[in-house]
């Protein structure tokens, strides 16, 4: 075992300072070359994941993650808290190469992150190396025990794009029915379509900050640490922690009920004033208070004889002392080395030039044909500031094409991304549901036979309604010449480019054309196909692809 041989019976001749003592200096007794190592260790890692600490920096300004500054801070608190149940070791504790080895996944996780360019890798990675960190400082024995402040840091990070999307417009549309039912017991008149509450006179229009997300994150968090402090049976913190959701979400819909109920009688102006006041602290803490209510109920049910404030261990006494552990830190084999990795690899990264973004050469939109085959443009689709606005995207083509042999018109809708790390492509999955329509059918399919092309091909289409009308779309991602169906195999394809070629841009392609009343399904799809043969040899000029190595196949 390589260690300091000065440090040779170090804890034989001196003695083991009293947890108890809150004067403990970080001086007093500290063994100073483990806190030097700790030091080159800490300097590295700011280094090396400095892409992903920005990346949080930036995603706590915006207010569903405005909570995440608090959770190092209530992990750390939980860390201390559980640490006093671990007295002082004597020598070097075993079996530190776990952590090692877990540093290395984690230096391996932000390295993708950091030659993608996507930063959220790189928050996650610092994840794994706090964990890595406590396994080296105290061993496999002791660190595997410290799992629960590690995982609550999970809630400081930013949902990936694709999923963070999914999950907001699945919340919007839960709570904008349990809204509309809520207002139906409210003996309001009321009719729902996608996200817009339609009151007659006015209409609510859910939107992202309607979902939920804004205090559904730190109620998540808010009901781990209650989990975790709860002295009751695992039963009981499994309900506590699972209920958070449930309870967010029912919050939020009590609340678009009764905005909806007040601008019913009191008119618009009550959804920007009462309804922008309730979006905040006093959802939280109803969700806070029914959490606290429902832990009461079970400790009933349970004839426990401890009070709500006894059954939660809220004791904080000594955190100080335990903090100054940290002078004790030994300099161990697997310390130093995992130093002298993230070291070496911030120093690494620092010495090679800054890979600069691959800016694609492609042709403007604006100069896209009018006429393709026998089809003409029929005019520009307005697609409204709002929506351009959450798009994000930096071109787009919108319009509309007719051919003189068919009744029925083509739209075409194409959002061309240059750089798709910081959030990207929005699927149609997500966003037709939300306009009002009924998703009637939804496939992939392998196009590439069907449209004669010399790569897959693989696309999606799917039959929507609203009322009686109904429209065929086609539609998928198209990613430096793939066509690709699945949106989480297209962020796959996103990280994969851009380790290989810093290449992050893509687009998102949609073709709708209506089923008249008197056409059946087939007729609509032979239409759509005409028209994407005749638009596919004019794509590339606006969605450039270049040879390269493919990735395994998703």
């Amino acid at each position: 075992m390589l260690e300091f041989k000065w440090l040779s019976g170090y804890f034989e001749s001196m003695s083991v300072p009293s947890t108890d003592n809150p004067k403990l200096s970080l001086f007093a007794g500290a063994n100073w070359q483990g806190l030097f190592w700790l030091a080159v260790a800490l300097v590295g890692t700011t280094v090396f994941f400095w892409e992903g600490l920005v990346t949080l920096v930036n995603a706590w300004q915006v207010p569903e993650y405005s909570h995440g500054p608090l959770i190092p801070v209530l992990s750390g608190l939980l860390f201390l808290r559980q640490l006093k149940s671990f007295p002082i070791e004597i020598g070097v504790p075993k079996q530190r190469w776990q952590g090692v080895a877990l540093m290395i996944m984690s230096l391996l996780f932000a390295a993708i992150g950091i030659v993608s360019g996507i930063g959220d890798f790189v928050a996650y990675g610092l994840i794994l190396w706090t964990g890595a960190l406590l396994l080296i400082s105290f061993g496999w024995k002791t660190g595997k025990h410290f799992w629960p402040p590690v995982l609550h840091l999970v809630y400081m990070l930013p949902l990936p794009g694709v999923f963070y999307f999914k999950l907001s417009h699945s919340l919007q549309l839960i709570s904008s029915e349990f809204g509309v039912w809520i207002l139906g017991l409210l003996s309001v008149p009321v009719f729902l379509e996608g996200n817009i509450i339609d009151l007659g006179v006015y209409q609510l229009h859910v939107a992202e900050a309607c979902s939920g997300l804004r205090y559904l994150f730190p109620i998540l968090s808010f009901s781990y640490i209650f989990a975790v402090l709860y002295q009751g049976p695992m039963w009981h913190k499994a309900v506590l922690l699972l209920s958070a959701a449930p309870i967010t979400v029912a919050m939020n819909s009590v609340r678009i009920g009764l905005v909806g109920w007040l601008v019913n009688h009191y008119g618009i102006e009550q959804a920007e004033g009462l309804g922008h006041l309730l979006e905040g602290w006093v959802i939280f803490i109803a969700c806070v208070l029914i959490l606290f209510a429902l832990a009461w109920v079970m400790m009933r049910l349970q004839r426990t004889k401890l009070t709500l404030v006894e059954a939660l261990d809220l004791d904080t006494e000594g955190l100080g002392t335990q903090f100054m552990r940290i002078r004790l830190i030994e300099p161990s084999a697997a310390l130093i080395v995992s130093a002298l990795m993230v070291a070496g690899a911030a120093a690494i990264w620092q010495s090679v030039p800054e890979r600069a973004q691959l800016v694609v050469e492609r042709s403007q939109f604006a100069q896209f044909p009018a006429r393709l085959g026998d089809w003409r443009a029929g005019g520009q689709i307005e697609i409204g500031e709002r929506i351009e606005r959450t798009l994000g995207a930096d071109d787009i083509l919108a319009s509309t094409y007719r051919h003189p042999d068919h009744e029925a018109d083509v739209d075409v809708f194409i959002a061309w991304y240059q750089d798709q790390s910081k959030g990207g492509v929005h699927s149609p999955e997500i966003c037709i549901p939300g306009a009002g329509w009924e998703m009637a059918g939804l496939r992939a399919f392998d196009g590439t036979e069907r449209f004669d092309t010399n790569v897959p091909f693989k696309l999606n289409r799917a039959v929507i309604q609203k009322g009686r009308e109904r429209l065929l779309v086609y539609y998928w991602f198209e990613q430096h010449g793939r066509k690709i169906a699945w949106d989480y195999a297209a962020k796959f394809n996103l990280i994969w480019d851009g380790v290989l070629y810093g290449r992050t841009d893509g687009a998102l392609v949609r073709f709708i054309t209506p089923i008249g009343e008197d056409e059946n399904d087939a007729a609509a799809e032979a239409r759509l196909d005409e028209f994407v043969k005749d638009i596919l040899p004019v794509m590339p000029e606006y969605l450039p692809a270049e040879p390269r190595l493919l990735p395994p196949e998703v």
